[in-house]
């Protein structure tokens, strides 16, 4: 059966990605999916010298910074999401910072503008139409807030990128969107035990030339839906050291002044997983897309150094699709034919009376130490063809390995002192070691020791036909 699953998964798996060549093809956007030489996304926009590069980890930091940054804006606050929860507390304590107050009192200085998706038009996902009507009429309320809702969407997609531009000189790009549906997205590095789901998750900070075309993105989107056409404005000039370039996925067909769409996501990914030598790390929500599976099991079974490693971070239970998420990950088992050179980990909230599991929704790929992106997008069919999203990619290697550094000494409770080895070492010597012990400790019965461990229910049997199936299923 195994067999059977497999080898149809495999002929699903090349019927998808044909599919997409073909769409893309068709709309000439092939370079995204079969990219040539070159090491940037091709198109517009380009990468931009002269950046400043914050990367914030987890929400209790980077919701802080948004926070800050919101409250000193000096000509305007533009913000896009998933959802939106006017009430969320985006700093916590005595007087914490409340979405719609900071928002409101804003205003009433600056034009706030909001966009986010108008909801699954049929009651069958969540949110839906209704839901989100009720979340305007909440946030706009007595203010002088303008908040559109954004129907453009696929049959079955949405609008999922998540930023927020303040004055055309800031902007934050990650997956952190300001809700409280589905899970608190604010929690701490330490994911202490809060007697509800953690969450784990990643922003960017950026300022400088990159900032206008974020600013122009959510221009573009704006006028589509209420009609208002806001002034162009100048690029902030250079106030750092980092090259970055903005990628999106806009479906083809959407809005009027992309009407073949953007996937410069999917081609940032493909150009760096492809090019890979030493490592490849992703910290991501979902798993499934058979373009980007297809490079990682050619990683695994022809791996391009003797020391090749590839570690995933992925959450125990996501909220969708994780079946499908196993049974890819089957296939990368499968591939490594027991070398040794995958992992697949997850993390947990211990040390309290139950422990919780840490969902993780950060968008996260650092392959060598030497191209990094972080973003909205997850490596699904959703993400890369569907929904519309945005990423950050850089090529600087210091601050790729900072923020590496930065993560595996969270993830695997370490000063980064301890990291400071090649990466294949570390995983070696820490990530696999007490992931397995961890494990192990499950499986008896025994209370974790620590918040890592490796990802339950995947083997070179897991549900091999899912996630093809699923990709077929989305974008067909």
């Amino acid at each position: 059966m195994d067999v059977a699953d497999g080898a149809l998964g495999h002929v699903i798996e090349r019927l998808t990605i044909s599919h997409h060549r073909r769409r893309l093809r068709r709309v000439g956007w092939s370079a995204a999916i079969d990219p040539g030489p070159g090491i940037w996304a091709s198109g517009n926009p380009p990468p931009r010298d002269g950046n400043a590069f914050d990367v914030m980890i987890d929400g209790a930091n980077a919701l802080q910074a948004m926070a800050l940054a919101v409250a000193e804006a000096r000509s305007s606050v533009h913000l896009t999401g998933w959802h939106l929860t006017p009430e969320f507390a985006m700093t916590r304590g005595e007087r914490p910072t409340i979405l719609q107050q900071l928002l409101a009192e804003v205003a009433t200085r600056v034009p706030v503008r909001v966009l986010i998706w108008a909801g699954a038009p049929v009651p069958v996902l969540r949110p839906w139409r209704g839901d989100l009507r009720k979340v305007r009429a909440h946030l706009m309320a007595g203010t002088r807030i303008q908040c559109a809702l954004d129907a453009h969407e696929r049959p079955m997609h949405c609008h999922h990128e998540k930023t927020i531009v303040v004055d055309g000189r800031i902007a934050f790009v990650g997956g952190i969107d300001l809700t409280s549906f589905n899970g608190d997205r604010w929690d701490t590095q330490g994911h202490p035990p809060r007697g509800a789901l953690g969450w784990h998750d990643v922003a960017a900070r950026i300022a400088g030339p990159a900032v206008h075309d974020v600013a122009d993105n959510f221009a573009m989107r704006w006028q589509a839906v209420t009609g208002e056409s806001l002034p162009p404005g100048a690029p902030p000039p250079p106030v750092g050291e980092i090259e970055l370039q903005v990628v999106r996925t806009v479906p083809d067909g959407m809005y009027r002044p992309l009407p073949r769409g953007d996937f410069r996501v999917l081609e940032s990914y493909l150009r760096a997983l492809r090019a890979a030598q030493r490592f490849i790390y992703l910290e991501n929500q979902f798993l499934w897309s058979p373009e980007i599976l297809a490079v990682l099991r050619d990683k695994l079974a022809r791996p391009p150094t003797p020391d090749f490693r590839m570690v995933l971070l992925l959450p125990a239970k996501p909220d969708k699709g994780g079946d499908d998420t196993r049974g890819q990950l089957g296939t990368l088992v499968q591939a490594d034919g027991d070398k040794g050179r995958l992992l697949a980990c997850t993390l947990y909230a211990v040390d309290g009376e139950k422990d919780w599991p840490v969902y993780l929704h950060a968008k996260v790929g650092i392959v060598d130490d030497a191209w990094m992106t972080i973003g909205s997008a997850n490596l699904n069919e959703h993400s890369l063809f569907n929904d519309t999203e945005m990423n950050l990619v850089t090529r600087d290697p210091l601050l790729a390995q900072q923020t590496r550094l930065r993560l595996w000494a969270e993830h695997l409770q370490r000063p980064v002192t301890e990291l400071h080895d090649e990466p294949a070492a570390v995983i070696d010597r820490l990530w696999k070691p007490i992931a397995n012990e961890q494990q192990e400790r499950r499986k008896r019965g025994e209370r974790p020791t620590h918040r890592l461990t490796k990802l339950p229910g995947v083997s070179r049997r897991s549900g091999l036909l899912l996630g093809p199936l699923q990709g077929l299923v989305v974008d067909a």
